[in-house]
């Protein structure tokens, strides 16, 4: 009796072209699902906030927002300055870049032109693990010890103060500073390096000259995002800078944040439906739209100024 004939390669592979359509839109379905979850939250926060502010503006007309100099709105003679809060935001922010932008920028050159591999793999994680401690400990750290040195030597210098705040926000945000800008630097080609050094650049001249105006639109980028990252920033500056609004842009005394604010209010005995607890949303519209005016920023800059390599 003779053997069977083996069966042909064809028929040892025969998918199952319907079972893998049905999958694949399965598949489909779901992250379709998780899209439009994380849509629709987006959506829920902007039209509270909306809703919400759109409420204690039927009470406080905008001019008094923006034109009072005092933000005092729980107290009976209420004041809604937003302008006071404004001030403090603004006095964090811009001295936590002139420490983050400096620092950040000198890191991710060193990790990308002069750094060996080894080195680098070992640095940047070391750097980014700063971007793991709770803010609450910067916060804490701010208070307890930046702020009695600083005393030392700083003569006037409040308990409570914007410029030991600032200065400990600014190495919070370092490490996304450090971490975007060098993956833009470290992504420009060595091509360009090389066709500089051929040309008898330095290598200080070639980093200042050719790899940074190629990497502008990441280092910007990072720099945005941080910017949004201390504009948003709660308990180090509510822990550092205190609670008190004061219209002040000089860092040696106390100053509140938006985002203080809203901690402060949010912690408190502040009835719903009050006019100080729809305070806390005309805050938060406030402090929404000026990250999304950030975001846009970042976003058009990127976009116009970026380099495409082939």
């Amino acid at each position: 009796m003779s053997a069977a004939a083996p069966p042909s390669r064809a028929s040892l592979f025969k998918p199952n072209r319907e079972r893998n359509r049905r999958n694949e839109l399965i598949v489909k379905a779901i992250f379709g699902i998780f899209a439009f979850v994380s849509v629709l939250t987006t959506l829920g926060i902007v039209f509270t906030l909306i809703f919400e502010t759109y409420e204690f503006f039927k009470e406080i007309p905008l001019i008094r927002f923006l034109t009072e100099t005092r933000w005092t709105p729980l107290f009976p003679s209420a004041q809604f300055g937003i302008v006071v809060l404004l001030s403090g935001t603004f006095s964090t922010t811009l001295i936590a870049l002139l420490v983050a932008v400096p620092l950040g920028l000198l890191s991710a050159i060193c990790l990308s032109e002069y750094a060996t591999p080894r080195a680098r793999n070992l640095l940047k994680p070391a750097l980014e693990v700063i971007a793991g401690v709770p803010s609450v400990v910067f916060g804490y750290f701010a208070l307890l010890f930046v702020t009695p040195l600083l005393q030392s030597f700083i003569p006037g210098l409040q308990g409570f103060n914007t410029l030991s705040a600032g200065m400990v926000l600014g190495i919070a945000i370092t490490p996304l500073v450090a971490s975007l800008s060098e993956d833009a630097i470290f992504a420009v080609p060595s091509s360009m390096r090389e066709g500089a050094y051929a040309l008898g650049a330095t290598k200080r001249e070639t980093i200042v000259s050719v790899v940074l105006p190629a990497a502008l639109s990441g280092i910007v980028a990072s720099i945005v995002l941080a910017i949004s990252r201390a504009v948003g920033e709660t308990m180090i500056v509510a822990i550092a800078a205190g609670l008190t609004p004061n219209l002040t842009l000089n860092p040696l005394e106390p100053a509140q944040t938006m985002t203080s604010f809203i901690v402060q209010v949010s912690l408190g005995d502040t009835p719903t439906g009050s006019l100080a607890y729809k305070t806390i949303f005309a805050v938060g519209m406030t402090l929404f739209l000026l990250t999304l005016v950030l975001n846009i920023f970042s976003y058009w800059f990127v976009r116009r100024f970026q380099e495409k390599y082939e």
